[in-house]
């Protein structure tokens, strides 16, 4: 199956000219470049990941820690102790109540004290 365009006979298959004869030095040179860019690109992927495993594996390691303090604390509240850490955190709420009450008493004694006077 042959093609008559201008007078002259194409084969099908390949379009265009053929490329002039590529220098083959060039083209090894090209893919050692590549293949040294590939390398590099791939090193620089596992050590991102590395990294990454490496947090992940703290992050385990606190958690861990965290969750070993909240069973002590909770061994120790079942034997009717109150760990300090607990204490601490109460006696901080119950101030910081205290304040956010006695701020709102100011509020109220303020807005009642315009309300009064015309």
């Amino acid at each position: 199956h042959f093609q008559v365009v201008g007078g002259k006979v194409k084969k099908p298959g390949k379009r265009g000219r053929k490329p002039a004869k590529i220098d083959l030095k060039a083209k090894l040179e090209r893919s050692r470049q590549s293949a040294r860019e590939c390398r590099a690109r791939k090193k620089l992927r596992y050590q991102y990941l590395e990294e990454l495993v490496s947090s992940r594996e703290r992050a385990i390691c606190a958690l861990r820690e965290e969750l070993e303090m909240y069973k002590q604390w909770c061994m120790a509240m079942d034997q009717g102790k109150i760990p300090s850490e607990i204490k601490a955190l109460l006696t901080g709420e119950e101030q910081g109540k205290a304040q956010q009450n006695s701020a709102k008493l100011a509020k109220a004694g303020k807005t009642e004290a315009n309300s009064s006077n015309p």
